[in-house]
């Protein structure tokens, strides 16, 4: 279990916190999906959620962030590691840019938490093949389309089998097909017990996957509910998030005078 109570963030030399009394619990086998504006503290979140901030990026944090009902500000790196993945929109910024090949790039972090050979080549490949990139093994990581590399950067983390992956936009630079390929995988890792956290602007991927969905606007949680409620609410389109299809759909229906049976037709 996640849990975030009254978090704030301010970073270093700011003036406002980033994030401002965030209290959410992330169950289980959940997913959790996040939408707001630009600069509503969705990354932020991501960061505290991981422990990468404060320790790794400077500012000062209120609240507390508990992983499975330890202080996150008491585990040691590598334990936060191996509890809690983060993947960003930017795949570059996760790549180790020291492997030659992207199975090895996979394999880095299992490797860099001291585990047997054998498990890291298991976890390796169970990684590649899940998102299916087996072919992509013996590929230099860095020649690959930025697709390509996000897919990798999500396979290094899958191969660390967190218990709770915090996941920052990752679908930003991939096709509508790639995007369904994580979205199936996510689901299996709920599926399977993990935990997932995930911040994005493809509001259908989240209709697919969550269960719930919280908005954050200036840092705060400003709704939270059951996904299919939260992502019909008239106001998303105000902060410039877009309704999922098929919440566009039925309305651009009623709008045209069609009645509720013909609009239950036309989604199915």
């Amino acid at each position: 279990m996640l849990v975030l109570e009254a978090v704030s963030y301010r970073y270093a030399g700011a003036e406002r916190p980033a994030i401002r009394q965030v209290s959410l619990t992330l169950d289980k086998g959940e997913v959790l999906g996040v939408v707001g504006p630009s600069e509503a503290g969705k990354t932020t979140l991501c960061l505290v959620a991981s422990g990468l901030a404060p320790r790794a990026i400077r500012g000062a944090m209120d609240g507390r962030v508990l992983l499975d009902g330890a202080d996150t500000t008491a585990l040691p790196m590598h334990e936060m590691a191996a509890r809690a993945g983060i993947c960003f929109q930017h795949p570059q910024t996760q790549l180790s840019g020291i492997c030659g090949t992207v199975f090895e790039e996979i394999a880095f972090g299992p490797m860099n938490l001291g585990l047997q050979r054998d498990d890291v080549v298991v976890r390796t490949w169970d990684a590649l093949d899940v998102l299916g990139i087996t072919a992509l093994a013996e590929r230099d990581p860095m020649q690959l389309s930025g697709g390509q590399m996000q897919l990798v950067a999500i396979g290094g983390l899958l191969a660390l089998r967190p218990a709770h992956l915090i996941l920052d936009e990752p679908t930003a630079q991939l096709d509508p097909g790639g995007t369904r390929l994580v979205g199936e995988c996510l689901a299996r890792l709920a599926a399977g017990g993990a935990s997932i956290l995930i911040t994005e602007q493809k509001t259908d991927l989240l209709e697919r996957i969550c269960g719930r969905v919280v908005v954050l606007e200036k840092g705060g949680i400003v709704a939270a509910g059951p996904t299919d409620e939260v992502l019909a609410a008239a106001g998303l389109a105000a902060m410039g998030v877009a309704a999922p299809s098929r919440v566009r759909v039925r309305r651009a229906l009623a709008g045209a005078g069609f009645g509720d049976g013909a609009i239950m037709d036309a989604l199915h």
